[in-house]
Parts: structure tokens; C-alpha cells; sequence
């Protein structure tokens, strides 16, 4: 199987993992008017369990290193199926209320709350069972990104004010998007062996464990996005049947597209997780905030309500997030 051989491929990795994982939700963006996000994820649901198996195919069995994917799905061991089983389950449901989060409140505010929140939950997991890099360094990189959240926060509490909005129920989501988020990468790194070139008996490679990670998002969704279907947090309910009936074949692409893209950016993270270490390589993906947040104000005009003296607050969060991210980065090497 293909293997990272050394660090800088492996921050490289971790930076398309970051653009991925900051850019698949403009897919729910472009279909939203025409498609319920309910529906919509359906098909990203199918398009992270497509690219992830595609990969454990190609990349996860080509070459003399490690296993090849079907001889390790063989060899393993009850336990560690079940980890990363579980792992995509807890992410299936963070990630569920992270695009009903997104559906309220926009891609500027859900992503730097939620994920900022996922970010230092998961840095400070992932390095607890796995510690890699200079405490002090990583930690203070993660210190950056809080204050960013915070930033992010109070820019949206100055729109809300403009709007005479109450934002209770999108930040609520958006939180506890985050809380659940920030654990299901611990599980996954659990399923894996600690060696990818000769692999633990028992243990996955991280292609399998991609995979099966992504059957646990498919079959929990057949009860989270199930009940979000039918008693909607927010929207309006819709059925099994009008996923065949509302959609067209663009709809679809579009929403297995935005899983795809997602799946890519996981699969480098955790490809990217034996030379960078669990914590920097999720820390560094989950810098997917300051990419999402440029897209929702650039692109989406997310913010284009901030009063004109409340801008250094976005100026301040992006350099807040960049200094952050460096630190992690740096983090290893220092």
C-alpha cells in the first residue's frame, strides 16, 4: 500500500485535508434551494463510502509495504473493526448537526464554531493517546484557534444585533456539533496500527479503516438523518420517497461530489496520521475553519451585515487561525 515516508509530505497532506474538509459544504450551499439537506446527505453519505473504497482498491493495495486492503479486512480482529465502526458513527452524528448548523446560520458561523471547538477537543484526544510534538508549542497553537472561535462570535453577535436576530438554536447546534466532533478521530486512530510499513496483526491499515469507518456513517444514517427526516430540526420533513422523486441526476452528483471531497480529505489526514501523529494531523485538517469561513464571507457574502467598524474582528480571527495552525505545525519539528 502507499505510504508516507516523511513529514513534510505528511503537512502537505494535512494542508489538501484542510481545503477539503473547508470546501465540501459549498455543495450543500449550491443544492440547498433546490434539494433538502436531508436528502442532500444521502448522497454525500454514498460519495464518502465510494472514494473510500476506491482508494483501499488502488492506493491501499499496490506495493510491498503494509497489507493489501482485502488480506487486512481479513486479518482483522473484532475490536478494531469496532472502533473505527464507531468512529464514523460519532462522526455521522456531529457531522449531521454541523450541516443543520450550516443550513441556520451560514458556513461563516457554523464552521468556526463547531470545528473550532472539534479542533482543541480533538488535538488535546488525539495527543492524549498518542503525544506527539512539544506540548507546549501544539498547545499554544490550539490557545490561537480558541481565540479565533471566540472572534468569530462575537462578529456574529454584532450581525445579529443589526438583524435584531436571536442566534440560540444555530449556536446551540453548532456547539454541540463541535463537542461530538472532537472525539470521533481518537477512535479511528485506535482501529490502526501504530506502524504502517508491517502492520500489527489484528489491527487495520488506514485504508480499511477508512472504510469501514465509512460504513458506520452509512448505517447510522439510516437512523440519525432518518429521524431528521421525518421530525426535521430544521426545514420541513421529507421522505424516502422524495429522494427519487424530487432529485435529478445533478442534485445527486453534486451531493456524492461533496462527499468525495470530504472522503479525500479524511483518507489524506489519516494516511498523513503515522509521520505527523494523530494531534497535529487533525488539528492541522480541522484549519478547515479558516477555509470555510473565507469561503462563506468572500464567496457567500455571509457577513456582508457587520457594521464597517466591527471588521478588524474577521481580520483579527484569520490571523488568530494562521498563527494557530503554524504552531501546530511547527509543533513537531521544534
Amino acid at each position: 500500500m502507499y505510504i508516507i515516508e516523511n513529514y513534510s509530505v505528511a503537512v502537505f497532506l494535512c494542508v489538501i485535508t484542510m481545503l477539503c474538509w473547508g470546501s465540501w459544504a459549498n455543495t450543500q450551499k449550491l443544492s440547498s434551494q433546490k434539494w433538502p439537506f436531508q436528502l442532500f446527505y444521502w448522497d454525500y453519505s454514498f460519495g464518502i463510502l465510494i472514494i473510500t473504497v476506491l482508494l483501499a482498491f488502488t492506493m491501499g493495495s499496490i506495493g510491498e509495504e503494509g497489507r493489501s486492503f482485502l488480506a487486512d479486512l481479513g486479518q482483522a480482529e473484532t475490536e478494531y473493526l469496532g472502533y473505527a465502526l464507531l468512529g464514523g458513527i460519532i462522526f455521522n452524528f456531529a457531522n449531521l448537526l454541523l450541516v443543520i448548523a450550516i443550513d441556520l446560520c451560514g458556513m461563516a458561523i457554523a464552521f468556526p464554531v463547531g470545528i473550532g471547538i472539534a479542533l482543541v477537543l480533538g488535538v488535546i484526544t488525539n495527543f492524549m493517546y498518542n503525544p506527539e510534538g512539544d506540548p507546549l508549542i501544539l498547545f499554544t497553537g490550539v490557545f490561537f484557534i480558541m481565540v479565533a472561535i471566540i472572534l468569530d462570535a462575537l462578529a456574529y453577535k454584532n450581525i445579529l444585533k443589526k438583524q435584531e436576530k436571536t442566534p440560540v438554536k444555530g449556536i446551540v447546534i453548532s456547539l454541540l456539533a463541535g463537542i461530538a466532533m472532537g472525539f470521533f478521530y481518537k477512535y479511528v486512530a485506535q482501529s490502526m496500527s501504530s506502524d504502517f510499513v508491517t502492520p500489527e496483526i489484528g489491527k487495520l491499515t488506514p485504508y480499511t479503516a477508512l472504510v469501514v469507518f465509512s460504513v458506520g456513517i452509512l448505517i447510522s444514517n439510516f437512523i440519525f438523518n432518518t429521524l431528521n427526516m421525518y421530525k426535521p430540526i430544521a426545514g420541513t420533513p421529507v421522505t424516502y420517497k422524495d429522494y427519487f422523486t424530487m432529485g435529478n441526476s445533478k442534485l445527486h452528483l453534486i451531493g456524492i461530489l461533496g462527499g468525495v471531497i470530504w472522503g479525500v480529505g479524511m483518507s489524506f489526514s489519516i494516511i498523513a496520521s503515522e509521520q505527523a501523529g494523530p494531534a497535529i494531523a487533525y488539528g492541522l485538517g480541522q484549519g478547515a475553519t479558516m477555509v470555510a469561513a473565507l469561503w462563506g464571507v468572500f464567496i457567500w457574502k455571509e457577513l456582508k451585515d457587520l457594521p464597517k467598524s466591527k471588521n478588524w474582528l474577521i481580520t483579527a480571527m484569520f490571523i488568530c487561525f494562521i498563527i494557530g495552525l503554524g504552531l501546530i505545525i511547527y509543533s513537531k519539528v521544534a
